[in-house]
């Protein structure tokens, strides 16, 4: 009796470290990828130029010292060390989140991978430079959205991945 609780036991150690070995495999390809644009964009590109790829998409070299949509950002030093503080404290919880999160929620913890990646990217470039590359300019006639950068990207992913899973679970009992 002894010998199968072992034997149980350690299968469901193995199948935890597996789940998350995929996840936050995932989670550092992403963040890879997104360090390895903005190297690009930031060594081709001059700060604040500007190349028109279509009529409503260019790449656009910024760098953006605050938060989302540059809030934050004439704040100085300690809006620099906040931020980055968020960051960590943000990406430790994700981090724990999933760990804790059962493998049977795939959708979640892709949504939490994703999102983690995203906080890790942007958290890769306040902790070197102080602030966020910035370089995807999506604009339409005279409307510019905010430019931002593929770690927004999978933040944005990220959320709304957990929020349609929350609201799938939901439907999913009514039926």
């Amino acid at each position: 009796m002894m010998l199968n609780y072992k034997a149980e036991s350690k299968v469901a150690q193995a199948s935890f470290v597996i789940k998350h070995k995929v996840y936050f495999t995932l989670c550092l390809i992403l963040a890879v990828f997104d360090q390895m644009t903005k190297i690009v964009i930031s060594s081709d590109f001059s700060l604040g130029e500007s190349v028109s790829i279509t009529s409503f998409f260019s790449l656009t070299y910024l760098k953006n010292s605050g938060a989302a949509f540059s809030f934050l950002a004439d704040s100085g030093d300690l809006q620099r060390y906040f931020l980055l503080s968020i960051s960590i404290v943000a990406s430790l919880a994700l981090i724990f989140w999933i760990q804790k999160t059962d493998v049977c929620y795939r959708q979640r913890l892709l949504g939490q991978s994703v999102l983690l990646a995203g906080a890790i990217g942007n958290l890769i470039d306040r902790a070197l430079f102080g602030s966020v590359i910035d370089f995807i300019d999506l604009h339409y006639e005279g409307f510019y959205w905010p430019v931002f950068n593929l770690a927004d990207s999978f933040i944005f992913i990220g959320v709304a991945l957990l929020l349609f899973e929350g609201r799938q679970s939901k439907n999913s009992g009514e039926l």
